[in-house]
């Protein structure tokens, strides 16, 4: 039997490898698992205090790697989009022997959850989606031409230092490549062990980390909201980028059964809203 709470780490294979997962099993679950999907350029690792926070709710917590990140294999494609990493998500469903499952997505992660919902009405109990937004074409170009570029390993460790400078700007700046005033987030420094670790994920994957990055620029999100027959619970998280929480009304105006909870940014409130919204019927 596992233990309440306890983080188990695992691999699953499908054809383009071994996806590697966090997941808490649930002794005696009464609900459907759920899987949450990480931001990028990070890794399931990021998802940790979440899934602790969810513990004890009566379900299976699973978060994998995205494709191209953390400990996962890359994608097998050279230009997947965000249908590709869900089909992907499916397909590690059935490998572990999952039918039906509830979703919960951040930033590229709620894209990729958000294409599951609309693409796999029959797999998809319930969504959450935490921090999503379309772009305007001129944002959206200057972005995927500049905010995640592939970078060569550099004789002199160049490429170490800017790996730690990339996510640390991700934190003063949005765009991060755009330093101006105008771009200045109002959110904290993140400590040097945080940002050491965020380096370390993108050091880890850093020939494919761009893809799930580039996947999710171009993923018109709005578009294929209004297929979702599935619930959904848009998070409007009081730190959150002000230009997603900017886009919570249009989304919820695109989805024909959503919801809309505002919370403060810390796992436990975001965990109580998510188990609360998942315990309603489907």
């Amino acid at each position: 039997m596992t233990t309440a709470g306890l983080i188990e780490r695992a691999f699953v294979s499908i054809d383009e490898g071994q996806v590697h997962l966090r997941q808490i099993v649930a002794a005696d679950p009464v609900h459907a698992p759920l899987f949450l999907f990480h931001a990028s350029p990070s890794s399931s690792r990021w998802m940790a205090p979440l899934m602790q926070a969810l513990a004890g709710q009566g379900r299976t917590v699973i978060a994998p790697d995205t494709l191209g990140n953390g400990d996962s294999p890359a994608p097998a494609i050279a230009e997947p989009d965000i249908a590709y990493f869900a089909d992907s998500v499916v397909r590690l469903a059935d490998a572990m022997g999952i039918d039906r499952f509830d979703v919960y997505g951040t930033h590229t992660g709620a894209r990729i959850a958000c294409e599951l919902a609309a693409a796999y009405p029959d797999r998809i109990g319930h969504a959450v989606l935490d921090g999503i937004t379309d772009y305007g074409d001129a944002m959206r170009d200057k972005i995927l031409a500049q905010y995640a570029p592939k970078i060569v390993p550099d004789e002199y460790g160049a490429h170490l230092a800017w790996a730690f400078n990339f996510v640390r700007d991700q934190a003063l700046f949005f765009p991060h490549f755009e330093k101006i005033p105008a771009n200045r987030l109002n959110g904290p420094m993140p400590s040097p062990q945080i940002l050491h670790d965020a380096a370390l994920d993108v050091l880890k994957a850093f020939d494919t980390y761009p893809l799930p990055y580039l996947a999710a620029f171009r993923y018109r999100a709005l578009e294929r909201m209004p297929h979702i027959a599935a619930p959904v619970l848009l998070l409007k998280a009081d730190s959150e980028l002000a230009i997603l929480n900017a886009s919570v009304a249009a989304a919820a105006g695109a989805i024909p059964r959503a919801t809309i909870a505002a919370v403060a940014s810390d796992p436990a409130s975001k965990a109580a809203a998510i188990g609360a919204f998942l315990d309603m019927p489907a």
